[in-house]
């Protein structure tokens, strides 16, 4: 694609990937503005949004682009923060990252660049679009495609993901041939838009801790965890006055604020149908086998979609318990057609 000229807004985040991204892009000769996103933070825990926009800020300056600050806490409060707190609530297992591209970043920062005159936008995802397809990225450790099943497909088309053909250490080789003042900043691992503060700490902040007992698949208790809400179904706990593990949550009872733990991660279950809610699909044909992710890099389901498109129906044995709330993502080859919720 020629993009000369072209007026594409870059989503600046103040890490590495986005810095990148701006520089490949007004290398191709577009007309590119840097767009900082500010989100909702929550009150008394710490946040690195204000370095993050400096860091944001510097990169705008070393490109000589113009840069503005989008205040999308509204969004993102609504979207991601109230949707989080309310799936624990109810012991599913969401996906913050999920709703944080279809309500923030393909939602309230689509929109203002529409509504400034911008063709595209961009971001420094990894992950590629073909003619209106979405695709994973080159780099299948890196693969970002998995969080992006929910973006608008308005949205998508109108998208750019210059990283997507790029490995990760050669962003950070391009980085330094650039001379951008962040090519050495460490990547954030936390949840989208909060920095280094992690799913676990934001809960316990929201939450507080509600010790409980942890049982086996016998009921006999085989140590205490911290609270039933801060932890999702087949994800690692740590127990106090347990045998040593790892334990892994099989199920929770919020009521009794109770799980059953086992040291197997992995279990055979019988085939089941997979029913989605939520659905958001890309291409209109959707015949014939599909692989699905139900977690990032989690494992592949091969099998086939229902006639209305709301289950996916494995071929073969489930390898783990899948939980309610996570999102069903599913693909044809490399290219992400869609998805839904599981229910």
């Amino acid at each position: 694609m020629d993009l000369r000229g072209k007026r594409i807004f870059v989503g600046l985040s103040g890490g590495v990937d986005s810095a990148v991204t701006a520089a490949l892009l007004q290398k191709q000769g577009a007309s590119v503005a840097g767009v900082f996103i500010k989100g909702w933070y929550p009150p008394g825990m710490p946040c690195t949004w204000s370095e993050d926009r400096k860091d944001a800020m510097r990169v705008a300056a070393k490109l000589q682009i113009p840069f503005t600050t989008l205040d999308a806490s509204e969004e993102y409060k609504r979207g991601v923060i109230d949707y989080l707190l309310a799936e624990y609530k109810a012991g599913r297992t969401p996906n913050p990252d999920v709703m944080c591209n279809r309500e923030v970043k393909f939602g309230a920062f689509f929109r203002f660049a529409e509504e400034k005159g911008a063709d595209f936008i961009a971001t420094g995802h990894y992950a590629q679009t073909e003619n209106g397809k979405l695709l994973r990225g080159v780099d299948l450790a890196k693969d970002q495609s998995y969080f992006l099943w929910a973006v608008p497909k308005k949205a998508l088309l109108k998208t750019i993901f210059p990283l997507g053909n790029t490995k990760k250490d050669e962003t950070r080789v391009l980085a330094k041939a650039f001379s951008l003042p962040n090519a050495v900043k460490k990547d954030s691992q936390g949840i989208c838009f909060l920095g280094s503060i992690s799913v676990e700490d934001f809960l316990k902040n929201e939450f507080g801790s509600a010790p409980g007992d942890a049982i086996d698949a016998t009921g006999v208790i085989v140590g205490q965890h911290s609270g039933v809400l801060l932890h999702t179904l087949g994800s690692r706990i740590p127990l106090e006055n347990a045998p040593p593990g790892p334990w892994y949550v099989m199920r929770k009872d919020v009521e009794k604020n109770q799980l059953m733990v086992s040291k197997e991660r992995m279990t055979t279950s019988d085939t089941k149908d997979l029913v989605l809610t939520e659905t958001n699909w890309f291409s209109d044909s959707l015949e014939g086998p599909l692989s699905a992710q139900f977690r990032y890099h989690g494992p592949i389901l091969v099998g086939t979609l229902s006639a209305d498109r709301h289950t996916f129906i494995p071929a073969t044995p489930l390898s783990e318990p899948l939980a309610a709330g996570q999102s069903l993502v599913v693909y044809r080859g490399d290219e992400l057609v869609g998805g839904g919720i599981l229910a």
